[in-house]
């Protein structure tokens, strides 16, 4: 039992489960500060310029029954599609998308590896031992290179 617990304590420490617990507290305040951008910042004023419309009250009940907004008809039960709620939401998508694209994008160029200048040093035909490029003669073996 002991070394079951001993097991659990290096299993929870490693490196890569302690980082994907931050990076997911991470997405999940940043989704939430997303979310408060796109209801609270960005719908808004797309609403006021296609006639005063609030993207998150948009619905068609799939009855005879009329209601004055998507919360009282989901207050009432009815069966209805909430597509306001949905451009909210694909809006969001993509925001969130666009941001994870430039992330990504910015830590594969930094990740990029540099290139390797010119060799400085090349192999001796004779002795097979490392030179520099410019030699004319092996310094080890003395066999001439040219």
């Amino acid at each position: 039992m002991k070394r079951f617990f001993q097991d659990f304590r290096d299993f929870i420490s490693r490196g890569n489960l302690v980082e994907i617990a931050v990076a997911f507290v991470l997405g999940a305040a940043f989704g939430a500060v997303v979310n408060s951008f796109i209801f609270d910042v960005v719908m808004p004023p797309i609403g006021k310029l296609v006639g005063n419309v609030d993207f998150s009250n948009l619905f068609v009940v799939l009855g005879p029954e009329k209601y004055p907004s998507a919360e009282a008809a989901r207050q009432a039960g009815a069966p209805a599609i909430y597509y306001g709620r949905f451009i909210n939401n694909f809006v969001n998508f993509l925001v969130i998308a666009l941001v994870m694209f430039l992330l990504v994008r910015m830590v594969i160029r930094l990740r990029k590896p540099k290139e390797a200048g010119a060799p400085t040093t090349k192999e001796c035909p004779y002795c097979k031992t490392q030179i520099p490029v410019g030699a004319v003669r092996c310094p080890h073996c003395t066999s001439s290179l040219v």
